[in-house]
């Protein structure tokens, strides 16, 4: 008898010692969990950070230096093309969107902000493509381009097989190629026709992107439906008042995705018309278009201000705190408008 109580106590002692050891690997497995939350919480904030408004003549300048080629008509626009789409696989953190884990899967900001990038190089590649190295609709379409621009359509939040990185890096090797035959004298079929009709093309649908994109904006405070106010005019009595129609907003839940879209679509097209700046100047000055080109530049520029607030502000637009899209929605807005002042300038004889 005197032996079971002993080994009863016994068998207790080595559960209670079994026990504190898993409570041990628990406290180290919960430390473990802390930490990996709070590496993952600083990389975050991290990898939420804008990429930084570069010089686009000094890169060209570096580029060409580096290529050892003239930067032929075309060139900094191609160059600034590569840019942009490696900035969007190189930044900190690389591409978000696609991304599993934390902090990447965590992460809304800089996921739109990429598609806003990827938006304008999907656009200008179309354009590319479709125009600017074409000197007419029947002539053959540039085989580097035909790679590139449908590279830059591929799903933006695959993962694996294949990776929306992979087929990214794809369009990028194919516009290297084609910036390869446009500086080479030796391969004289890459062409880059820098004409009115041409530009004028690609910025009739950029408008059309820039109005989508300030009106969701503007519609952060909410706004009257226009087609309702359109339909609720009565044609047989002028003078009845009109009911306006149900108040349109954007959900409180969007904007920030939509500003930071935004966002990132300004910053492209900066860097874009920078470049336009350069390869389009004998059109832009035979236009008397550089006045109007310089005030698109101004407005993006203003676009990429410092963000000194860590959340966007949704007051109203005459309330005492801030609103971020109604500011966003109002350098775009001037934008478009000095875009199609100069769309109007390109199309005149």
């Amino acid at each position: 008898m005197a032996g079971k109580i002993r080994q009863y106590f016994k068998d207790r002692k080595d559960d209670a010692q079994d026990f504190g050891g898993g409570g041990v690997v628990g406290k180290f497995v919960l430390a473990l969990v802390v930490v990996y939350l709070l590496v993952a919480l600083v990389l975050g904030m991290f990898w939420s950070s804008d990429p930084d408004v570069y010089s686009v003549r000094d890169h060209v300048r570096a580029q060409a230096n580096e290529m050892q080629r003239e930067p032929v008509t075309g060139f900094a626009t191609t160059v600034t093309m590569i840019r942009l789409a490696e900035t969007l696989l190189n930044k900190p953190g690389g591409y978000i969107s696609n991304d599993l884990f934390p902090p990447g899967v965590w992460l809304d900001n800089m996921p739109n902000w990429e598609y806003g990038v990827l938006v304008q190089l999907r656009d200008f590649s179309r354009s590319m493509r479709q125009d600017i190295s074409r000197s007419q609709s029947q002539s053959a379409e540039d085989p580097d381009l035909t790679i590139a621009e449908p590279q830059f359509h591929f799903d933006s939040g695959s993962w694996a097989i294949p990776s929306t990185e992979a087929e990214y890096r794809r369009g990028i090797r194919a516009l290297e190629s084609y910036l390869d035959r446009l500086s080479n004298p030796d391969q004289p079929k890459a062409q880059f026709f820098a004409r009115a009709d041409n530009l004028a093309s690609w910025l009739t649908n950029l408008e059309s992107r820039l109005g989508s994109l300030s009106r969701t904006l503007g519609e952060s405070v909410g706004k009257a439906s226009v087609s309702d106010a359109v339909a609720n005019i009565n044609p047989n009595d002028p003078l009845m008042e009109e009911a306006l129609g149900e108040e349109v907003k954007t959900p409180w839940t969007e904007i920030d995705d939509v500003f930071y879209e935004a966002r990132g679509g300004s910053w492209a097209l900066l860097h874009l018309f920078k470049a336009i700046e350069v390869d389009f100047r004998d059109v832009l000055q035979d236009k008397n278009a550089m006045s109007s080109i310089k005030q698109v530049i101004i407005e993006l520029e203003g676009a990429q201000g410092e963000m000194w607030s860590p959340v966007i502000l949704n007051g109203s637009g005459f309330g005492v705190l801030a609103n971020h899209s109604l500011t966003m929605a109002a350098y775009l807005s001037r934008a478009s408008a000095a875009i199609s002042d100069m769309r109007d300038l390109l199309s005149r004889g």
